[in-house]
């Protein structure tokens, strides 16, 4: 939750800070840990909300390229976390790395305090740098950390390169459809009213649109930026993603693919804590949030199997958690002892699988989008015409 609270310094006078916070306690003990004066603390208004996710959320990845530089240069973790704190200059991301520096000098183990702000460091950051802690390999578990997340960042901006096209032609299709109605439909229902006469029943109704259109986009405007406000809120965001997500799995060759998609993350991630030392039954319920619902019950079908003295490869086959090349490729990794790297390299194969999927659906798919754009403009402006057209006849 975001907290915008009013501060007064004697260096920078009276300022106005947005902070990520549990509640309105907490964002006060965060404006006051930073050395400021608190005036007043409210929630933070919905544009507000909207504006500032980017800038409060907590840089993961840099923040562990950084330690790792840092570490790597023989500086201990204590003074390594004080020099990214002194660089800092977003309040929420200094205070959530002052809370880090203070629970160390308590005594704290670094595992402990990234527990303890959850709301930056994920579970599975935490439980890494933990098993990390027991053989002195930090920057061994930062560097595999980082690798695990660039390898999540290169394919989600695959995915995301191959969605722009696509969004592009929606956004400029709705703007000419949005003009030929706003702009050009009711001038042409102005000239037939002045003619008089019958138009088609498709010609009216088109008409009739454009006239209410005309008449009422200052509320047609309001009522777009208020979507757009609404849809663009967390919560509900979170809840049409999850409605927008389950449709999806529907359709039998989309469905497929997210499953994929999905079920790949989940080796990577399984990867990355075997690799670093964490046993596989931890590690499985560690990877649960990183499935749907349907995927998360084969997942703890598979986690009881496996309890029950089961390998991998079976818990996971009779549980509809694997392809025909992850199964292949768990078997080998069972027998030669290295269940980690396989993991790793079964999500590899798969990345690879889904960028080309990606690259193929793209350009399927924006070519009958343009088509679907380029028929619902034609239909407007042969409706637009059609009157013209049987007026023509109609002298011959």
């Amino acid at each position: 939750m975001q907290y915008r609270v009013k501060t007064l310094k004697a260096d920078t006078g009276v300022s106005i800070t947005l902070l990520e916070a549990v509640d309105a306690a907490d964002a006060q003990r965060q404006a006051t840990a930073q050395g400021y004066a608190v005036l007043s603390v409210a929630r933070a208004p919905l544009l507000g909300r909207l504006q500032a996710p980017s800038t409060a959320r907590f840089p993961l990845l840099l923040f562990s390229q950084e330690l790792l530089s840092l570490l790597n240069s023989g500086i201990s973790i204590v003074e390594a976390i004080e020099t990214l704190t002194e660089k800092e200059h977003r309040p929420a991301v200094r205070a959530t790395l002052q809370r880090i520096i203070d629970g160390l000098r308590e005594g704290k183990p670094f595992s402990a305090t990234l527990e303890d702000a959850s709301q930056a460091f994920p579970p599975l950051y935490a439980a890494t740098i933990r098993a990390s802690e027991r053989t002195s390999g930090l920057s061994e578990a930062l560097s595999r950390y980082i690798a695990y997340a660039s390898q999540l960042e290169t394919l989600r901006g695959r995915l995301v390169s191959a969605a722009i096209y696509p969004a592009l032609l929606v956004a400029v299709g709705g703007l000419v459809i949005l003009f030929l109605m706003g702009y050009v439909v009711p001038r042409f229902s102005h000239i037939y009213e002045d003619m008089g006469g019958d138009l088609p029943l498709l010609s009216r109704l088109l008409l009739h649109w454009g006239l209410a259109v005309e008449q009422y986009w200052p509320l047609l405007l309001g009522l777009i930026a208020a979507l757009v406000a609404v849809v663009t809120h967390g919560d509900v965001r979170r809840m049409a993603g999850h409605r927008l997500g389950r449709l999806m799995w529907r359709i039998p060759a989309v469905g497929e693919r997210m499953r994929v998609f999905q079920l790949t993350r989940m080796y990577r991630t399984l990867g990355m804590l075997l690799l670093g030392g964490i046993a596989v039954v931890p590690a499985l319920d560690m990877v649960t949030g990183l499935l749907s619902v349907a995927l998360q019950a084969r997942l703890a079908s598979a986690t009881k199997s496996i309890r029950e003295g089961n390998t991998i490869s079976q818990a996971f086959e009779a549980s509809g958690l694997t392809t025909a090349v992850a199964l292949r490729m768990l078997r080998v990794g069972e027998r030669a002892g290295n269940m980690g790297e396989m993991m790793e390299r079964i999500a590899a194969f798969h990345d690879e699988e889904m960028a080309r999927w990606a690259e193929w659906a793209t350009r399927l798919f924006g070519p009958l989008l343009m088509l679907l754009m380029g028929l619902m403009i034609g239909v407007i402006v042969v409706l637009m015409y059609l009157p013209i057209f049987q007026l023509t006849e109609s002298i011959r």
